[in-house]
């Protein structure tokens, strides 16, 4: 074990040392079921302390590299996704005990001044048709964030807009063809399946279990693409843990087939660190991601993008480059305002804090319901 932390660099010592545990782990270095050095140790072994080790090892808890055993530590659970069955239950409704962010509406103040902003900046622009795949600006911005947030590095010539993830679902449709048969989370949000069918594609419902799709079901399917909601898909609340993604990858890479990866909502996740994207551990060949802004900013905001992997970027170019861009060119703009003034990221932080406090005020109220209990039983 020699790990080095850089106290020069502007990221954290937390998550430095969860990204080279991470490393680690998915390298195999730390196997299935082995038990990770200890908080003290490690603390003394890396110069932090005790409390930044123990963050580190709270985001591998969060995203299901590892799990904690009272007193005896930290072992792992990764796996790596060979798709050898595993025990593993179904469940029809599985809702993780995690606050929504319904009601953390994006500040209209601020909204309104982003306006005039971009009234004033870009004058008569704002009535010129946009290129096809959505305005530079939008793009570049998107870019830029999603690298800061999100760990996906990708130029903004990958990144498409459209009129929201239903619009995009149907040009994903047209890109990759109606011959394949689509593989999706059962139960997931009804609409999904209604737009596959509405497009002709013919479904394949894949149950899912606490950790996400079950394995046998991905055995099963003869299907050649996987649409998942890695986290919090809905209605269940299962969020795919960080072996189960792997399987996804791995299915996808044998099979030759892609996965189209719903990120919906994945801003507001509760943990200190964003959750990994299926697109930031395989960016090249086998995942579109898809996201919006309806949550994030507004229901009226029916703006979405899609990050097209390399092999289907110049494809999509001459199949479908002749569709013109479904977002009007102000709202275009205006959202580029938000993300690059920093308006954005300080209300998806804000509502995030808003969510942890929310969290951790239910799991008291628990713990004191729980305690009563006992005491009577007692």
């Amino acid at each position: 074990m020699n790990y080095v932390i850089d106290t020069n660099s502007k990221k954290p010592a937390y998550i430095q040392l969860y990204e080279i545990l991470r490393r680690e782990i998915t390298a195999e270095v730390y196997r299935h079921g082995e038990r990770l050095p200890s908080k003290r140790l490690l603390a003394d072994e890396t110069g932090v302390s005790v409390i930044t080790v123990e963050h580190a090892y709270e985001i591998l808890c969060d995203e299901g590299y590892v799990e904690s055993r009272e007193r005896r530590g930290y072992f792992v659970t990764y796996k790596k996704g060979d798709l050898t069955p595993v025990a593993e239950r179904a469940s029809e409704r599985i809702i993780n005990d995690i606050p929504s962010a319904d009601g953390e509406g994006f500040p209209f103040s601020v909204f309104s001044k982003a306006m005039r902003s971009v009234i004033t900046k870009y004058g008569e622009r704002i009535l010129v048709k946009s290129e096809s795949r959505g305005c530079a600006e939008l793009r570049g911005a998107i870019s830029e964030y999603l690298a800061r947030a999100k760990g996906i590095t990708v130029t903004p010539d990958r990144i498409v807009i459209g009129s929201g993830a239903e619009y995009l679902y149907g040009l994903i449709v047209q890109l990759i063809g109606k011959d394949s048969t689509y593989a999706i989370e059962n139960p997931s949000y009804e609409k999904i399946f209604s737009i596959y069918r509405a497009n002709g594609v013919k479904c394949d419902l894949l149950t899912l279990s606490k950790n996400g799709i079950l394995t046998s079901e991905l055995e099963r399917t003869s299907a050649g693409v996987l649409h998942v909601t890695p986290y919090r898909s809905f209605p269940s609340g299962v969020t795919a843990s960080a072996s189960k993604r792997s399987e996804y990858i791995e299915w996808a890479k044998k099979r030759n087939g892609y996965i189209i990866e719903d990120d919906f909502n994945s801003e507001f996740t509760v943990s200190s660190k964003n959750e990994d994207t299926l697109f930031s551990l395989e960016p090249q060949e086998r995942v579109i991601y898809v996201n919006t802004f309806t949550k994030t900013v507004a229901p009226s905001m029916r703006i979405g993008y899609m990050v097209l992997p390399l092999g289907l970027n110049d494809f999509f170019s001459k199949k479908l480059g002749f569709y013109s861009c479904t977002v009007p060119t102000f709202e275009q703009y205006l959202l580029a305002e938000l993300i690059e003034n920093g308006d954005f990221e300080r209300h998806i932080n804000r509502t995030r804090r808003h969510l942890r406090q929310s969290l951790k005020a239910h799991l008291k109220q628990n713990e004191s319901k729980s305690k009563e209990i006992r005491k009577k039983n007692y």
